[in-house]
């Protein structure tokens, strides 16, 4: 039996909730999670679009109404505005979203004594969509759907590429996924796919990136652990930290800090024989991390504790590698979670690089001699990349720097019809860093890469 079609009005009723709940500082997870099920994919793919467009309709609403009017309007306003601006990137024709939006406004009671005014700012947008189009285009945020702050750090942080990455931001994620090789060979896995009708290509050294996404239990191996979602930039941190690392007849002990919800502790446990601690200070994050293990049938200890407090849960033991995947803005994800850049303020970007120089400073003595330690943090911003590991460098003499990527900047590569035109250039942005604890007896010249 097909489930019954949810009329448009109801869908851009829900996804004009969830750009409310952003507004007003909430993240969509928790305000996709209060909708009706059936409702939620949806409400989320409108949501996502309208987010990705929402710099672009608060200008043109500025245009047509020069005062707010009460929020929930306004929320649905805008939602109609984002989602149909734009003729090439509307999941929808115009007049038809017009007439929806109007009809979701007479609906709901919140909304229901400014259905007039929404119709008449849609209807004159509809009549002067050039005009009102040109008016915003001097509007930077309205032009890159960002907030001016975000633009200008961008501007000085990658002065040559700043542009690119705020384009790539705005894209829509690929759906990658990483296969757990000593399962089945990925060339193996790609066959299957193709027998399932899902075309896929391959990206870096464990990846396939499917041509459309798809719901995860729909994805032939992944209930039974076979694959798992992760973008191909995530997928580097694993074997950054640990190739060529490894000794004959010895386990490795490697720490996860920050580690939920367990993918790359998963990545770790799939491509060596070692001894992972995961850590992360929220218990219910720490869930996440079990069921991530469970799904792939591998093994780690977890422990719900903060890794700036190593008193608590360190056993005093060394590690031979940690990863610190640390707190950050989420600027390079954007493209994933359109709400980060709405809901980010520039203020968070200092207070998360002291969060993070606390934990470097906490773990880096938990560290072997001679082991490694992979800094990584989802974001484009130097202040959470680069300039952290000049001070962290500077402020440590047994830490030497190994090659790294450094800053990976989000780029998306697929084709207007979502075929990848090149897989490997289809990758959220990050920041990585591999350092290396100096193991020269003292008076003697440290070994570096």
């Amino acid at each position: 039996m097909n489930p019954p079609v949810i009329p448009l009005w109801r869908q851009l009723q829900a996804a004009a909730s969830v750009v409310a709940a952003v507004r007003q500082g909430e993240s969509t997870t928790p305000a996709l999670a209060r909708l009706d099920p059936a409702l939620r994919p949806a409400a989320q793919a409108l949501a996502f679009h309208a987010l990705r467009n929402l710099g672009r309709a608060e200008a043109l609403r500025h245009q047509l109404a020069r005062r707010s009017p009460p929020p929930a309007a306004d929320a649905l306003l805008c939602t109609a505005l984002a989602l149909s601006w734009n003729p090439q990137d509307t999941p929808y024709e115009a007049f038809t979203l017009v007439d929806q939006a109007v009809e979701a406004a007479k609906r709901e009671p919140a909304t229901r004594g400014q259905a007039n005014f929404i119709n008449a700012c849609l209807r004159r947008f509809l009549r002067e969509r050039d005009a009102l189009l040109a008016a915003t285009d001097r509007d930077p945020v309205a032009r890159w759907n960002h907030p001016l702050w975000w633009i200008k750090r961008l501007q000085a942080d990658h002065p040559q590429h700043w542009q690119d990455i705020l384009r790539a931001s705005n894209a829509q994620a690929p759906m990658t996924l990483r296969v757990f090789e000593r399962k089945l060979p990925r060339a193996e896995y790609l066959k299957m796919l193709e027998e399932a009708q899902m075309p896929a290509s391959p990206v870096g050294r464990y990846g396939v990136m499917l041509h459309r996404p798809r719901p995860v239990h729909d994805i032939p191996g992944f209930d039974t652990g076979l694959v798992s979602v992760q973008d191909a930039a995530a997928q580097l941190a694993a074997p950054l930290l640990l190739d060529g690392l490894a000794s004959p007849g010895r386990r490795l002990r490697v720490l996860d800090a920050c580690a939920a919800p367990g993918g790359k502790t998963a990545h770790l446990l799939e491509i060596a024989d070692a001894e992972v601690t995961a850590l992360d200070v929220d218990p219910a994050r720490c869930e996440r991390i079990h069921d991530t293990l469970r799904r792939i049938e591998l093994d780690a200890n977890v422990v719900a504790a903060d890794a700036a407090q190593p008193a608590a849960w360190w056993d005093g033991k060394p590690f031979d590698a940690i990863l610190l995947d640390a707190p950050c803005t989420a600027s390079g994800i954007v493209r994933r979670h359109p709400d980060v850049r709405w809901l980010r303020r520039e203020s968070d970007i200092a207070q998360l690089a002291a969060q993070q120089a606390r934990l470097l400073d906490a773990l880096w003595p938990l560290l072997a001699p001679g082991g490694r330690l992979l800094f990584c943090t989802c974001s484009v911003f130097r202040a959470e990349g680069e300039a952290q590991m000049q001070t962290f460098v500077a402020h440590n003499k047994d830490a030497f720097l190994r090659p790294a990527p450094g800053h990976f900047l989000p780029q998306s590569g697929a084709k207007g019809n979502g075929v990848p035109d090149n897989p490997e250039s289809d990758h959220d942005g990050f920041f990585y860093a591999l350092l290396e604890k100096d193991s020269a007896p003292p008076g003697q010249a440290p070994q570096t890469a």
